[in-house]
């Protein structure tokens, strides 16, 4: 049963991560300030949400390299949901170290998945 090709970016191991990571974020800025409803919060949420959204986008685009593109765009918008959350802390509204983490595991289940990819470019060429 493993090794077998994904039928849904749902059974991306690196999406269902990056999701959990979206379930986690939410619960974590839901005690920031009401002042920050359309700024940190705001932010922090979208840059989040976007990085399973760009997975999943990825998943069905016809060329490698479409694919890649839309991997890159998740891994962009995971390094914005960084920033966000080093400033949340530095703001002291929570202590995201576990955040942290699991972006750091996300980031790299992205990276391998773009090498992935990357070399299925190269070896069909």
């Amino acid at each position: 049963m493993l090794n077998q090709p994904a039928k849904s970016f749902q059974d991306l191991i690196v999406w269902q991560k990056a999701h959990q990571l979206v379930l986690s974020i939410y619960r974590f800025s839901q005690n920031f300030p009401t002042s920050e409803t359309y700024g940190l919060t705001s932010q922090l949420r979208r840059a989040s949400v976007s990085i399973p959204a760009n997975i999943a986008e990825g998943f069905k685009r016809k060329t490698l390299t479409d694919k890649l593109r839309f991997l890159n765009i998740a891994q962009s918008s995971l390094e914005e949901g960084r920033y966000y959350l080093i400033l949340s802390a530095d703001l002291n509204y929570g202590d995201p170290g576990k955040l942290m983490l699991h972006l750091e595991e996300v980031s790299k289940l992205l990276d391998s998945y773009s090498n992935k990819i990357n070399q299925r470019r190269y070896s069909d060429s």
